[in-house]
């Protein structure tokens, strides 16, 4: 059973979250490039080298996914048709049900957030996923133009969350985000998914709820 959520002042408390290492176990590049290099017979070293030279263009939007796989392709000497690559991709997403359970348990008077530097088709992918119906606010790089830690990324939550940032938990696993998210007026939390319960405990305390 959930109870009211605000603080001693009746003011409410939101959350926003990040998705990769937050809704995912491990990363999802390392994962999906570990899975191309070895259904393609390609050297991961060479393949991730010539992902990650480019994966900041499908970040900011500036490149569509297939063109994204193209020059990787030519790079690194993978072979693998565009539909096929797509369906390993987004087969490379690893959830972790915790955090999922953990959103489906947010009282509805909780306004839910996501910032997620993520890709063109990942981010359509996510959308409709069912369970996230849940956020109230989806704010992607590729759909925004701006990636994370830039401050416009956070103005931009600020602005999709409808509330002052102070009010809003920000929840991300890497500590250059975090920093930034509380120089941006957030309350932010660093994530670990081998800390799960400590870190409900801890959003728990700050909602001013059980969950």
């Amino acid at each position: 059973m959930t109870q009211p959520t605000s603080d001693q002042h009746g003011i409410q408390r939101h959350v926003a979250f990040d998705w990769g290492g937050v809704f995912t176990i491990g990363t999802f590049d390392g994962r999906s490039t570990g899975r191309l290099a070895e259904h393609t017979g390609t050297d991961v070293e060479s393949l991730r080298q010539s992902y990650f030279r480019h994966v900041r263009q499908l970040e900011v939007g500036a490149w569509s996914l297939p063109q994204f796989w193209d020059t990787v392709q030519a790079e690194s000497g993978a072979a693998l048709p565009y539909a096929e690559f797509e369906a390993m991709y987004l087969g490379s997403i690893h959830d972790n049900p915790p955090m999922y359970a953990l959103l489906a348990r947010l009282p509805r008077a909780v306004r839910v957030g996501l910032l997620s530097n993520n890709y063109p088709v990942v981010s359509d992918h996510l959308r409709a996923r069912p369970e996230f119906g849940r956020f109230d606010a989806l704010v992607f790089s590729n759909e925004l133009g701006a990636k994370k830690p830039a401050p416009e990324s956070f103005a931009a939550l600020e602005a999709a969350m409808q509330c002052p940032a102070n009010l809003v938990a920000f929840v991300d696993d890497v500590a250059e985000n975090i920093d930034a998210a509380n120089a941006a007026g957030f309350h932010a939390v660093l994530y670990h998914h081998d800390h799960h319960a400590a870190f409900e405990a801890e959003l728990s305390a700050w909602l001013g709820m059980s969950f």
